[in-house]
C-alpha cells in the first residue's frame, strides 16, 4: 500500500521535503497551507506588478547539494538581464547551451551583484564592517582609536563563558564597535536587550565574522589570492530567480503537483492526534471555520514549534511549559513606489539612473524604528514594473503583536514608515507614488524566553516515530533558505533509510557549520 506524507506548510522546508519524496520514493506527499500562496516567509508578493520580496533571500549556500539542486529548478541565465544591457554590464553567464535568456523566458536565475550596507550617522558604511578609509572617515580617528584599543583588549581579555550574545559580540568585535555598529540594530530586531538573547543566535547567523575574519578577507582580495571557504556574509555575487524567491517555490510547487503531490491551501492546523506515541492525523479549520482531518503514515511538520505543541494531545507538563514560553519577533514590510531617492551613489558602482547600488541598507540610525531596507530595483529589475524611470524599495519593521507597528492600520503605519524614511534623508514625500503593506507573524524564532530548554522538545518529539520537524520555525532557529532546504533534504534521507541519525538533521546551521563548504574558484 502506498504511504501518504502530511506535510504542515508550503514553504521551502515543506516544498522540498515533497518534492524529494516524489524523486526518491513512491510515498505520496499532502502539503496543507494555511496561506493562500506557497513560499511561506519566502513568498514574493505582487502590487500593482510590483513584488515584495519578503526580507531578501540571496539564493548561496555552502552546500552544492542545495545549489544544485535550486539551479535544477531555474537554471541560470544565459544572457544579459535588461539592466546588465543597459549598463553593458559584464557578468558571468551560464556556458550551457541552451542557458535561458532572462529577456525571452521567466524560468531563470539571475547572477546577481551583492552590496549591502550599515545607514548610520547619515553615512553609509560596509556590511561586515570594513576597515577602510570610508569607515575611518565616517566614524573619525578618535573613535577609531577607541574602537582598536576596546578590540585589543577583547583579544588579550576575552569574556570566558559567552552567556548573551552581547558576550558573543564583544569578544569579536570589542565593545566600542559592538556599541556602534550591532547593539541597536540587533535589540530593534529582536526588541530587547543583547545581554538576554542567547549566544547560539550569534553561532548561527554570524559565526564565521570578526575583526580578524575581516582583515583576513581584506588581505586576501588585495593580493588577489583564492581558495579556502568564503564566509557568506562575505560573497559579493549571489543568484537571484528573475521574479524573487517566491518565484522559485512556485515552480516548485507546480512540479510537486505535476508528479501526483497535493497542496490544500488555507487549511490552517489547528489539532494534531497522537496515539501509541505516533501521529495518527492533523486536523484542520478554513477560513469559514470548516475542520477536516488529514490521516498518514509520516508527518513533516513546518509549523511553530509552540503551535504544534500546543495542537498536540497527552504532552508531558514540561513540554507544555517549555512551548509556551517560546517567542518570536513579528515582521511588517512597507513597499514603497518612488519616482526618485534622496540617496546619492557615492560609489563606482554603475546602476540605472545611477540610483544607490545596495541591495540591502541596515539602518542604525537611533530615532527610527526602521531596521532594514531593500532596494527591489538591485534585486532584479523584474520586480519593478517600470523600471527604468520609478524605483520601488521594502521598509522593513520587526515586531510584537501587541506594537503599534503591528496594530495600526495600513493607512496610518504606511504613514508613519513614510515619514520616518524621510527624516533620515532616503527619499522626500513628494517623490512617493504609491505604497503598500504586509504583515508576517512569527517571522523569527527567538533565542529568548524558554530557549534555553529547547533540547526538552527536541528530544521528546524525536521519540514520536513518524514525525519529524523541519524548517525556521519548525526547528524554532534562525535558518536561512538554504540551511531549511538542506535540513527538508536530510529529513527524506532519515525516512528513506539514507541515513541512521535524527541529529543529522538537527545539525545543519550549527556552530561547527553543516558539513559542506563552498570553495572559492
Amino acid at each position: 500500500m502506498t504511504k501518504k506524507a502530511i506535510i504542515i506548510g508550503a514553504g521551502p522546508a515543506g516544498l522540498t521535503s515533497a518534492y524529494e519524496l516524489l524523486e526518491r520514493s513512491d510515498i505520496i506527499p499532502v502539503i496543507l497551507e494555511e496561506n493562500d500562496f506557497v513560499g511561506g516567509i519566502s513568498a514574493t508578493l505582487d502590487y500593482k506588478n510590483n513584488k515584495i520580496d519578503m526580507g531578501g533571500h540571496r539564493f548561496f549556500s555552502k552546500s552544492d547539494r542545495v545549489m544544485n539542486w535550486w539551479l535544477d529548478i531555474l537554471p541560470l541565465q544565459g544572457k544579459p538581464s535588461k539592466d546588465d544591457k543597459l549598463l553593458n554590464r559584464e557578468i558571468e553567464l551560464s556556458k550551457l547551451k541552451k542557458a535561458p535568456n532572462p529577456e525571452k523566458t521567466d524560468k531563470v536565475m539571475l547572477k546577481r551583484n551583492r552590496l549591502s550596507r550599515i545607514y548610520y550617522l547619515k553615512t553609509f558604511f560596509s556590511y561586515p564592517v570594513s576597515l577602510n578609509m570610508d569607515t575611518i572617515k565616517g566614524l573619525g580617528l578618535w573613535r577609531m582609536f577607541r574602537i582598536g584599543c576596546s578590540y585589543m583588549k577583547a583579544l588579550i581579555f576575552p569574556i570566558k563563558e559567552e552567556k548573551s550574545l552581547e558576550d558573543f559580540m564583544i569578544n569579536r568585535f570589542g565593545k566600542e564597535l559592538y556599541l556602534t555598529f550591532f547593539k541597536d540594530y540587533t535589540e530593534k530586531l529582536w526588541g530587547i536587550d543583547c545581554n538576554k538573547i542567547s549566544a547560539e543566535w550569534g553561532a548561527q547567523r554570524i559565526k564565521g565574522i570578526s575583526i580578524l575574519k575581516v582583515i583576513k578577507q581584506i588581505l586576501k582580495n588585495i593580493s588577489g589570492k583564492k581558495g579556502g571557504a568564503i564566509e557568506t556574509s562575505f560573497i559579493e555575487s549571489f543568484f537571484y530567480p528573475k521574479f524573487g524567491p517566491g518565484h522559485l517555490w512556485q515552480n516548485v510547487a507546480q512540479m510537486i503537483e505535476d508528479k501526483g503531490g497535493k497542496i490544500y491551501f488555507n487549511e490552517k492546523v489547528t489539532r494534531i492526534i497522537k496515539e501509541d506515541n505516533k501521529i495518527v492525523a492533523v486536523e484542520t479549520t478554513n477560513e469559514k471555520g470548516y475542520k477536516k482531518v488529514y490521516e498518514g503514515d509520516i508527518f513533516i511538520s513546518t509549523m511553530p514549534v509552540k503551535d504544534l505543541i500546543e495542537s498536540m494531545n497527552d504532552i508531558p507538563e514540561n513540554i507544555t511549559e517549555v512551548a509556551k514560553g517560546l517567542m518570536y519577533r513579528d515582521f511588517r514590510v512597507v513597499g514603497v513606489l518612488l519616482d526618485k531617492l534622496k540617496l546619492k551613489n557615492n560609489t563606482a558602482i554603475k546602476t540605472v539612473n545611477n540610483i544607490v547600488p545596495d541591495t540591502w541598507i541596515y539602518v542604525q540610525e537611533r530615532e527610527v524604528k526602521l531596521g532594514r531596507i531593500q532596494v527591489f530595483n538591485n534585486w532584479s529589475p523584474y520586480l519593478v514594473d517600470d523600471f527604468k524611470n520609478k524605483v520601488w524599495i521594502g521598509l522593513e519593521y520587526f515586531c510584537n503583536e501587541k506594537d503599534h507597528i503591528w496594530t495600526d492600520s495600513d493607512k496610518t503605519f504606511i504613514e508613519f514608515a513614510i515619514d520616518e524614511a524621510q527624516k533620515i534623508g532616503i527619499f522626500d514625500k513628494d517623490d512617493v507614488r504609491d505604497a503598500y503593506t504586509h504583515k508576517v507573524k512569527k517571522a523569527y524564532p527567538a533565542y529568548f524566553g524558554t530557549y534555553d530548554r529547547f533540547d526538552e522538545i527536541k528530544n521528546y518529539v524525536n521519540n514520536i516515530k513518524n514525525l519529524y520537524l523541519v524548517g525556521r520555525n519548525g526547528m524554532h532557529r534562525y535558518n536561512n533558505m538554504d540551511h531549511s532546504t538542506l535540513a527538508a533534504m536530510k529529513t527524506v534521507d532519515f525516512i528513506l533509510g539514507n541515513c541512521s541519525d535524527r541529529e543529522d538533521i538537527w545539525s545543519v546551521n550549527t556552530e561547527s557549520d553543516y558539513h559542506e563548504e563552498k570553495k572559492a574558484v
